[in-house]
Protein backbone atom coordinates (compact mmCIF):
# COMPACT_ATOMS: atom_id res chain seq x y z
CA UNK A 1 0.00 0.00 0.00
CA UNK A 2 1.30 3.17 -1.11
CA UNK A 3 2.11 5.61 1.66
CA UNK A 4 1.65 8.87 0.59
CA UNK A 5 -1.61 8.29 -1.48
CA UNK A 6 -3.38 6.02 2.09
CA UNK A 7 -2.58 9.72 3.74
CA UNK A 8 -3.83 11.70 0.47
CA UNK A 9 -6.62 9.82 0.75
CA UNK A 10 -7.38 10.01 4.29
CA UNK A 11 -7.35 14.04 4.48
CA UNK A 12 -9.35 14.48 1.72
CA UNK A 13 -12.03 11.91 2.75
CA UNK A 14 -12.25 12.25 6.52
CA UNK A 15 -10.96 15.69 7.62
CA UNK A 16 -13.52 17.49 6.21
CA UNK A 17 -16.47 15.56 8.25
CA UNK A 18 -14.30 16.53 11.40
CA UNK A 19 -16.29 19.79 12.64
CA UNK A 20 -19.46 17.81 11.97
CA UNK A 21 -18.26 15.24 14.30
CA UNK A 22 -16.99 17.30 16.67
CA UNK A 23 -20.33 19.20 16.53
CA UNK A 24 -22.23 15.63 17.48
CA UNK A 25 -20.21 14.45 19.66
CA UNK A 26 -20.54 18.05 22.08
CA UNK A 27 -24.30 17.90 21.74
CA UNK A 28 -24.54 13.54 22.53
CA UNK A 29 -22.08 14.37 25.38
CA UNK A 30 -22.30 17.47 26.45
CA UNK A 31 -19.08 18.01 27.28
CA UNK A 32 -16.46 19.89 25.12
CA UNK A 33 -13.50 18.03 26.71
CA UNK A 34 -15.09 14.58 26.32
CA UNK A 35 -16.13 15.25 22.47
CA UNK A 36 -12.92 16.74 21.88
CA UNK A 37 -11.67 13.06 23.03
CA UNK A 38 -14.02 11.29 20.91
CA UNK A 39 -13.35 12.75 17.88
CA UNK A 40 -9.48 12.03 18.44
CA UNK A 41 -9.93 9.05 19.35
CA UNK A 42 -12.72 8.35 16.21
CA UNK A 43 -9.43 9.47 13.93
CA UNK A 44 -7.37 7.81 15.69
CA UNK A 45 -9.82 4.32 14.58
CA UNK A 46 -10.45 5.39 11.44
CA UNK A 47 -6.79 5.96 10.69
CA UNK A 48 -5.39 2.24 11.69
CA UNK A 49 -8.50 0.92 9.70
CA UNK A 50 -8.35 3.08 7.19
CA UNK A 51 -7.11 0.79 4.50
CA UNK A 52 -10.72 -1.72 4.86
CA UNK A 53 -12.33 1.73 4.01
CA UNK A 54 -13.96 1.23 0.17
CA UNK A 55 -13.45 4.28 -1.82
CA UNK A 56 -16.75 5.62 -3.03
CA UNK A 57 -18.61 4.41 -0.29
CA UNK A 58 -19.89 7.20 2.15
CA UNK A 59 -17.02 8.54 4.34
CA UNK A 60 -18.71 10.20 6.12
CA UNK A 61 -21.41 7.66 7.30
CA UNK A 62 -18.18 5.52 8.38
CA UNK A 63 -16.75 8.31 10.43
CA UNK A 64 -20.41 8.53 12.38
CA UNK A 65 -20.58 4.97 13.18
CA UNK A 66 -16.62 4.64 14.47
CA UNK A 67 -17.38 7.45 16.35
CA UNK A 68 -20.76 6.46 18.34
CA UNK A 69 -18.77 2.98 19.02
CA UNK A 70 -16.00 4.99 20.85
CA UNK A 71 -18.90 7.00 22.68
CA UNK A 72 -20.53 3.74 23.97
CA UNK A 73 -17.03 2.21 24.78
CA UNK A 74 -16.47 5.06 26.39
CA UNK A 75 -19.59 4.65 28.71
CA UNK A 76 -19.11 1.38 29.22
CA UNK A 77 -15.55 2.38 30.90
CA UNK A 78 -17.18 5.09 32.47
CA UNK A 79 -20.41 3.08 33.95
CA UNK A 80 -18.01 0.37 35.09
CA UNK A 81 -15.94 2.96 36.85
CA UNK A 82 -19.34 4.41 38.62
CA UNK A 83 -20.29 1.36 40.23
CA UNK A 84 -16.76 1.07 41.82
CA UNK A 85 -17.49 4.32 43.51
CA UNK A 86 -18.92 4.27 47.19
CA UNK A 87 -22.88 4.52 47.48
CA UNK A 88 -21.96 7.11 50.19
CA UNK A 89 -20.37 9.46 48.60
CA UNK A 90 -23.44 9.60 45.81
CA UNK A 91 -25.53 10.19 48.81
CA UNK A 92 -23.84 13.07 50.63
CA UNK A 93 -23.30 15.14 47.03
CA UNK A 94 -27.21 14.38 46.12
CA UNK A 95 -28.22 15.81 49.88
CA UNK A 96 -25.54 19.03 49.30
CA UNK A 97 -27.03 19.68 45.85
CA UNK A 98 -30.14 22.09 45.37
CA UNK A 99 -31.67 23.02 41.93
CA UNK A 100 -33.39 26.29 41.36
CA UNK A 101 -34.56 26.83 37.97
CA UNK A 102 -34.11 29.68 36.19
CA UNK A 103 -36.74 32.17 35.22
CA UNK A 104 -36.24 32.84 31.54
CA UNK A 105 -36.64 36.48 29.96
CA UNK A 106 -36.71 34.97 26.14
CA UNK A 107 -36.39 32.24 24.63
CA UNK A 108 -32.55 31.27 22.89
CA UNK A 109 -30.41 29.19 21.17
CA UNK A 110 -29.25 27.92 24.25
CA UNK A 111 -32.57 27.31 26.03
CA UNK A 112 -33.61 25.16 22.93
CA UNK A 113 -30.00 23.21 23.63
CA UNK A 114 -30.80 22.90 27.22
CA UNK A 115 -34.16 21.34 26.68
CA UNK A 116 -32.15 18.98 23.80
CA UNK A 117 -29.54 18.07 26.58
CA UNK A 118 -31.99 17.03 28.72
CA UNK A 119 -33.50 14.66 26.58
CA UNK A 120 -32.44 10.91 27.48
CA UNK A 121 -29.34 10.33 25.43
CA UNK A 122 -30.72 7.16 23.23
CA UNK A 123 -32.97 9.83 21.89
CA UNK A 124 -30.73 12.85 21.15
CA UNK A 125 -28.24 10.55 19.42
CA UNK A 126 -30.99 9.85 17.09
CA UNK A 127 -32.46 13.53 16.69
CA UNK A 128 -29.02 14.29 15.82
CA UNK A 129 -27.78 11.93 13.22
CA UNK A 130 -31.08 12.34 11.57
CA UNK A 131 -32.42 16.13 12.31
CA UNK A 132 -29.31 17.78 12.39
CA UNK A 133 -26.83 15.44 10.31
CA UNK A 134 -29.41 14.30 7.76
CA UNK A 135 -28.83 10.50 7.98
CA UNK A 136 -31.49 8.31 6.45
CA UNK A 137 -32.96 6.15 8.95
CA UNK A 138 -30.79 3.35 7.26
CA UNK A 139 -27.45 5.20 8.03
CA UNK A 140 -28.93 5.83 11.70
CA UNK A 141 -29.73 2.77 11.72
CA UNK A 142 -26.39 1.52 10.65
CA UNK A 143 -24.53 4.31 12.83
CA UNK A 144 -25.66 3.31 15.79
CA UNK A 145 -26.07 -0.50 15.07
CA UNK A 146 -30.12 -0.77 15.91
CA UNK A 147 -32.40 -1.77 13.78
CA UNK A 148 -34.43 0.81 11.80
CA UNK A 149 -37.47 0.43 13.67
CA UNK A 150 -35.95 1.38 16.83
CA UNK A 151 -34.85 4.24 14.44
CA UNK A 152 -38.12 5.63 13.93
CA UNK A 153 -39.49 4.64 17.32
CA UNK A 154 -36.54 6.70 19.35
CA UNK A 155 -36.98 10.01 16.46
CA UNK A 156 -40.96 9.90 17.35
CA UNK A 157 -40.48 9.51 20.59
CA UNK A 158 -37.49 12.61 20.97
CA UNK A 159 -39.36 14.91 18.89
CA UNK A 160 -42.05 14.64 21.43
CA UNK A 161 -40.17 15.02 24.40
CA UNK A 162 -38.32 17.80 22.82
CA UNK A 163 -41.78 19.69 22.68
CA UNK A 164 -42.76 18.99 25.79
CA UNK A 165 -39.47 20.14 27.01
CA UNK A 166 -39.69 23.16 25.04
CA UNK A 167 -43.52 23.46 26.28
CA UNK A 168 -42.55 23.68 29.90
CA UNK A 169 -39.85 26.42 29.04
CA UNK A 170 -43.17 28.29 27.60
CA UNK A 171 -45.10 27.45 30.64
CA UNK A 172 -42.95 29.58 32.81
CA UNK A 173 -43.82 32.42 30.61
CA UNK A 174 -47.74 31.42 31.00
CA UNK A 175 -48.28 30.34 27.77
CA UNK A 176 -50.36 27.42 28.69
CA UNK A 177 -51.04 27.01 24.74
CA UNK A 178 -48.10 25.53 23.66
CA UNK A 179 -48.01 23.91 26.87
CA UNK A 180 -51.30 22.30 25.60
CA UNK A 181 -49.97 21.54 22.33
CA UNK A 182 -47.26 19.53 23.59
CA UNK A 183 -48.46 17.28 26.38
CA UNK A 184 -51.73 16.72 23.25
CA UNK A 185 -48.78 16.06 20.55
CA UNK A 186 -47.49 13.15 23.49
CA UNK A 187 -50.47 10.92 23.96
Amino acid sequence: MNTSTTVGDFESGALPHMDDLFRTARRVLGNQSEAEDVVQETFLQAWKSFERFEPGTNCRAWLYKIMFHVIQHNRRKRFSFNLRSTRDDNVELEAALVYEPPVPQELTDEDVIAAFDRIPTQYREVLVLADVQDFSYKEVAETLNIPQGTVMSRLNRGRKLLRVELGEFYQAYGIQAAVENAMHAQA
